[in-house]
């Protein structure tokens, strides 16, 4: 791993062949089972994207915990996945995350307070061995309880967008994302994705400058948690999975924009990037 530095440190090819993922050996069990957790009546792809795409970067097992109206459908888009519904009393999703290698909460759900109660019911299942991604609406339920992570010593990588910092940070983001990326990971005792700028706890810090404008298109976030999950499961620390997952994101990018223009291709178009370019560094 290269040194934590206050100056951010490029992502290239160069310092990813020099960090290598961890290449497992043996059946899906030791790639690791993702969980995610997420999705809605009116927005069930959000956990199609992030699942396929965690699969996608070498995670061995996939489970989808979703809005029950939504269990059949996803059960035929997504073959590759065990699909469950999200319960009253949440049981069997505290059984899943107590036995998954990573969580990723947060892709599609729309009711905050649903998802206050989700991240309740996971932090309280999990052990500090499972890592977790934190996106979209659990960014939201956490920044109403900016403690909830501190003393855990849990893997925790938060992937937020703009708006979804300043509600974790109480303010607008000032102009150097950096800073408050190392702001937000300090605050939350987690690795932090924001906007290509990459910062741990410790102080390491790194800068993607390779996504462009067509990486904001709608689902594109939710891929991108998808790769970091995909990543932790295979056996990548936090900061490792954030740098190779920001990278793996913009990269696809660009491999489709030759196809489709700047701003013309898909998210759904992403995920099958990205094994090819995880797999070309």
């Amino acid at each position: 791993m290269p040194s934590p530095s206050e100056q951010e440190r490029v992502i290239t090819p160069q310092v990813l062949r020099d960090w290598p993922l961890p290449d497992p050996q043996g059946g899906k069990e030791a790639r690791g089972t993702v969980l995610v957790v997420g999705g809605s009546r009116s927005t069930p792809g959000a956990v199609l994207l992030a699942g396929v795409a965690a699969l996608r970067a070498g995670a061995g097992r996939l489970q989808l915990a979703v809005e029950a109206s939504t269990v059949s459908a996803l059960s035929i888009a997504v073959p590759e996945a065990k699909v469950v519904a999200l319960g009253e009393d949440e049981q069997e999703l505290r059984q899943l995350a107590a036995d998954a290698d990573v969580v990723a909460l947060g892709p599609g759900l729309d009711d905050i307070d649903l998802t206050s109660r989700l991240l309740h019911a996971v932090l309280d299942a999990v052990g500090r061995d499972t890592a977790l991604v934190l996106d979209a609406y659990a960014l939201g339920a956490l920044s109403k309880e900016p403690d909830l992570l501190a003393g855990r010593g849990q893997r925790v990588v938060l992937t937020p967008n703009v708006t979804e910092a300043e509600r974790l940070l109480d303010r607008a983001p000032g102009e150097d994302l950096a800073a408050e990326a190392h702001n937000l990971a300090r605050r939350y005792e987690a690795t932090v994705s924001l906007f290509g700028h990459i910062a741990t706890p410790e102080g390491g810090r790194w800068r993607e400058e390779s996504g462009d404008v067509g990486l904001g298109t709608s689902g594109s976030g939710d891929v991108r948690a998808g790769i970091v999950a995909g990543l932790l499961g295979r056996g990548a620390e936090p900061a490792q999975a954030a740098c190779w997952g920001a990278f793996a994101h913009a990269v696809s990018g660009q491999r489709l924009a030759p196809r489709y223009g700047r701003t013309g291709f898909l998210a759904r178009e992403l995920v099958d990037e990205v094994a090819y370019t995880i797999a070309t560094v």
